[in-house]
């Protein structure tokens, strides 16, 4: 299968399984990509999710690809139907509006360009090989970084590294990346996956309805008025003190036990 998802202890891992194309990315593999992050949002056994790029086996680890993102030749060129611009939320991604409030941790063992770019951009921890780099070059192909692409590079980098990276298409190394804040680490190339998965566990272990609440309330705040945010956060906080998770975690400090959190 071009898209791998597997669930185990709460953690929905998602592998971008075409290696001989450098994990790029054809219709087909997009909407089943959609489906997995569908899955995601509405399996509540599900409470974080690792997405990552199958390793391509003949390729030495510093020219190793997370995704090339679109592979624009399976892409086609026939104009679609007028009526499917209004289809707004047919097909959707995680980086293309897709509402996914359960925390998702990136592990970027390559090169990390175009659509694989901006999948990255909609996700919450990001743990980098040491050999990864992060490229929007599409202006070189005369077209532009869809899928959010334009719109989360200028909010997660400094105006003039956002500028250099989608006018230009410069490419910014793992440590450049780390240095303007666009990843959380740079780790040695074989330990990408085994460090996210333990990000991912970490995550698991909080109370789930929490982790949601804040992520929502985090994402939500960057596109509104402080007085509107605040507002919100109150009444989500109302909303999360009257669950099962809300009683037990104090229950279980008073204790000195470690919190049993169900998502409840």
């Amino acid at each position: 299968m071009p898209i791998d998802f597997e669930v185990a202890d709460h953690i929905a891992t998602i592998t971008i399984n075409r290696p001989e194309s450098l994990n790029a990315m054809s219709p087909d593999m997009y909407q089943a990509l959609s489906e997995s992050w569908v899955e995601v949002r509405d399996n509540p056994d599900i409470w974080v999710a690792v997405v990552t790029g199958a390793p391509q086996p003949n390729r030495p680890p510093e020219r190793q690809v997370f995704s090339a993102g679109a592979d624009l030749k399976a892409m086609g060129s026939n104009r679609p139907e007028a009526y499917r611009f209004w289809q707004t939320q047919n097909d959707q991604l995680l980086n293309r509006g897709l509402e996914v409030w359960k925390p998702i941790v990136a592990a970027v063992n390559g090169l990390c360009l175009a659509g694989g770019m901006t999948l990255l951009l909609a996700t919450d921890i990001r743990i980098a090989s040491e050999h990864a780099a992060f490229d929007l070059s599409e202006v070189k192909r005369g077209i532009l970084p869809g899928n959010g692409g334009t719109q989360r590079t200028i909010r997660q980098l400094p105006y003039p590294i956002a500028m250099e990276v989608l006018l230009l298409g410069r490419r910014l190394t793992a440590e450049r990346a780390a240095h303007f804040g666009l990843i959380n680490e740079v780790v040695p190339h074989g330990d990408v996956l085994n460090i996210a998965m333990e990000r991912a566990q970490e995550l698991a272990s909080m109370a789930p309805l929490a982790v949601r609440a804040i992520k929502e309330l985090s994402v939500r705040a960057q596109y509104m008025p402080l007085t509107d945010g605040l507002r919100l956060e109150e009444a989500i906080g109302a909303r999360l003190r009257f669950t099962e998770d809300a009683q037990e975690g104090p229950r279980a400090f008073a204790e000195k036990r470690k919190a049993e959190f169900k998502g409840q």
